[in-house]
Order: C-alpha cells, then sequence, then structure tokens
C-alpha cells in the first residue's frame, strides 16, 4: 500500500503567487529534458536505455511529477488534499515494479531520482530566484520539493520490492509444479513447458535424493542452485521425521563420489541418475531402498547403485519365495535346524565359488565340516549342482541369507 506522508500534509503552509506559478510551469518542459539528459549522462544503466519514444515517456513522467509537486503549493483547496498526490505516487509506484521486471535493481533508480532531484531543483530555484521570492520561502520551496521526492522515490522502492517478491513467489510455485510433475513421470513435451515458465535450465541429467527436512537447508547450501525441491508427502525415516525430496542436476559420471562426500555425515537416499525427464524412475528406486530400509543410520548416505542386487530381488517377493522353495526343495524333509545348516553352507559354497577353505573362514566351521555337509548336499541334488539352470536358481533364491528356524 502507497503511504502518503508529509508532504501531502504540509504543502499548503508554502503557497505559491499564480505569477510564479506560471513561470515555473512554463519551464517544466525545459526543466524535464535536462533532468533525463543528466540521468542519462551520469547514471550508467541509462546510459542507452532512455532513447526514442522511451525518453519521451520519462519526460512526459517527470513533467507530470512536477507539475504534481506544483499543484500540491499552489493552494489548491480540496475536501481530500492527498488526492492530487495519489497519480504520482502510482506512476512512482509501476516505475519501480517495472524496473524490477526489466532486472535492474533500485540502485540505478534511486540515483536517478537523486540526480533528478539536483537538476530539477537548480532549474526551479533559479526561476524562483528570478521571480523575486523571499530567501525563507525559497528554503521552505527546496524542503518540501526533496520531501516530494523522498516520497515518489520511496513509492519505487515498495513497487520494485512488491514486484520482486510476487515473481519470486510465482517461480517458485512453478518449480514446485515442475518438480511434481518430474517425479510423476509426466510427458517430455509437457515438462519442457513447465521448466521454461519456471525457466529453469534442463540439464543432462537428475537425481533423486531423499533426506531428514531437518537436514534440507544444510544440504541444498552445497549443491546446485538448480535443484528442485519437492514438496511431496513421504514418510520419513523414522515416525517423527519428514522427509524431503531433492532432484539433484548432472552429478552423473566422477561427479556422483562429490555428491557423496557432501551428503557425508547426512541421513541420505541416493537413486541413479537418469535422463532429465526420467528421473521419476530415480526416485521409485530411492523410495524403494528406503522401504527395504537399506543401509544403517549411522553408515551415512546409501547409494542405490551399491545395492542393486538387494533391489532387484525385492521387486518380486512372492516370486522370490516361490523359487526358493522350489530349489531349496530336496532339502524339505530334513529336520528344521538340519536344512538351515545345508542351506547355509551351499550358499557360501555358492559364492566362493566352492573353495572350501573359504566356506570354512565364512562359516566358522572346520574344512572337514564343510566336506562332509557338502557330501549330503550332493546326495540331495545329484548331478543338478552342476546344471548352469539350477546354480543360477540355487543362486538367487539364496542371494539373502536363509533365516534360522525359530525355537520352539
Amino acid at each position: 500500500m502507497l503511504d502518503e506522508s508529509g508532504t501531502t500534509r504540509h504543502a499548503g503552509h508554502l503557497e505559491l503567487d499564480e505569477r510564479v506559478a506560471s513561470r515555473l510551469r512554463d519551464r517544466l518542459p525545459v526543466v524535464a529534458e535536462r533532468t533525463v539528459s543528466a540521468i542519462t549522462a551520469e547514471v550508467p544503466a541509462y546510459s542507452g536505455a532512455l532513447k526514442g519514444a522511451m525518453r519521451e515517456k520519462i519526460e512526459k513522467a517527470v513533467r507530470i511529477a512536477l507539475g504534481t509537486f506544483l499543484h500540491l503549493i499552489e493552494g489548491a483547496q480540496s475536501t481530500d488534499p492527498s488526492t492530487p498526490l495519489t497519480p504520482a505516487l502510482e506512476a512512482a509506484y509501476a516505475l519501480g515494479s517495472g524496473e524490477a521486471r526489466s532486472g535492474r535493481s533500485m540502485d540505478a533508480l534511486l540515483a536517478a531520482y537523486r540526480v533528478g532531484a539536483r537538476v530539477a531543483w537548480r532549474e526551479v530555484s533559479a526561476t524562483t530566484v528570478r521571480s523575486g521570492l523571499a530567501a525563507g520561502t525559497v528554503a521552505e520551496f527546496a524542503e518540501l520539493m526533496f520531501a516530494y521526492i523522498d516520497e515518489l522515490s520511496a513509492a519505487s522502492v515498495a513497487g520494485h520490492a512488491d514486484e520482486l517478491a510476487s515473481a519470486g513467489r510465482a517461480r517458485r510455485r512453478n518449480l514446485e509444479r515442475l518438480a511434481q510433475q518430474l517425479l510423476a513421470g509426466e510427458p517430455e513435451e509437457i515438462l519442457r513447458r513447465s521448466a521454461e515458465r519456471a525457466d529453469w535450465p534442463l540439464p543432462q541429467t537428475l537425481t533423486v535424493v531423499l533426506l531428514p527436512r531437518r537436514n534440507l537447508r544444510a544440504v541444498l547450501a552445497l549443491l546446485s542452485t538448480h535443484t528442485l525441491e519437492s514438496g511431496e508427502d513421504l514418510p520419513g525415516m523414522d515416525p517423527v521425521e519428514e522427509l524431503a525430496v531433492l532432484l539433484v542436476p548432472d552429478v552423473h559420471g566422477g561427479r556422483r563420489r562429490q555428491l557423496t562426500r557432501l551428503l557425508s555425515g547426512h541421513r541420505a537416499v541416493l537413486g541413479p541418475a537418469r535422463p532429465w525427464h526420467r528421473v521419476s524412475t530415480s526416485y521409485q528406486r530411492a523410495t524403494r531402498a528406503l522401504a527395504l530400509g537399506l543401509g544403517t543410520p549411522d553408515a551415512g548416505p546409501v547409494d542405490t547403485e551399491q545395492h542393486l542386487a538387494e533391489l532387484l530381488l525385492s521387486m518380486d517377493p512372492e516370486g522370490l519365495a516361490d523359487l526358493r522353495a522350489q530349489a531349496l526343495r530336496p532339502l524339505a524333509s530334513l529336520p528344521p535346524a538340519t536344512a538351515h545348516r545345508l542351506a547355509e553352507t551351499l550358499r557360501s559354497w555358492l559364492l566362493h565359488q566352492g573353495r572350501r577353505d573359504d566356506v570354512a573362514a565364512d562359516l566358522f566351521v572346520h574344512p572337514q565340516t564343510v566336506r562332509y555337509r557338502m557330501g549330503k548336499l550332493r546326495e540331495l541334488y545329484g548331478d543338478r549342482l552342476h546344471d548352469p539352470a539350477t546354480v543360477l536358481d540355487l543362486t538367487l533364491a539364496l542371494a539373502v541369507p536363509p533365516t534360522p528356524p525359530q525355537a520352539v
């Protein structure tokens, strides 16, 4: 909201007779032209901007602003003394807003106000002195004029700030919408339009990072400014934590190790790097790893690239259970404890490619014990232990260590 302050309340204290006011009005075109020339010469941001139609527009704005000021101090009577100032303040507000949209800071506009006030007062004071105004009146005139310029510059500052805030909110909304569309796997054409609307440069890849929201600010400070954040409502790593979803651009290849180092000390889950418009698959893998509880709370970030086998086997739990039952059927008639020991030995034998001493060290048993157990397994499986298809099924079935039988 525009604040109309002291100038409007006190302008009536200074009244100009019609003769002086008329001379000042006649000088307004010259004052406006010289003011704009000075601004162009002294404020670098406007050196090439105020030309042609734009220059005419600014000169007109200066004439209107000074004309409004003269109207205020001519002693015009009005039931609402602030009314004459309202259009000038609104114009100044719009000027500040326009500068923000043009990408210029307020520094340039405030410098222009200072230069304009100095030049305008030099021209106006010369006219008032030549018209015979008393020194005290000229001084009061100057005080009111500079207070008026302060009001206009304050209105421009407000317009500039409001425009930036409004544009910032709009861009944040567009970026949040883009992040949601990316995670939802929207078509590439839609994603490109949303990225353009959000003024977001397209990367080669995106990588999803899940982490507790309480760590979000610290991590974002370390990442690219083009990192997207989603407001997606996900369960946290424990019942009291909310989880943030980040989409980090271009951390594929060797830069993935750098990302892992940046996340050191934070509990996070990294999905794979994917082409930017297919980042939804990175999100799906990261959330699956989170649901499986991969890694340990104190182990730092969990890189899903290091847990591909576990993630693959978890995709169809019922299928894996059926495969396990089928592959271990020869052990089904044995006592549970015996079946467990033999399954455990068979898993280690497969992983260590039949090296007896390595299997013994893995299971903390004597090599002769390994030899005895493998003899029993060969009796149960026969030649199938040399069949590649059977070996593949057993390897997949025993990829996760067998669960010991529960005591009754």
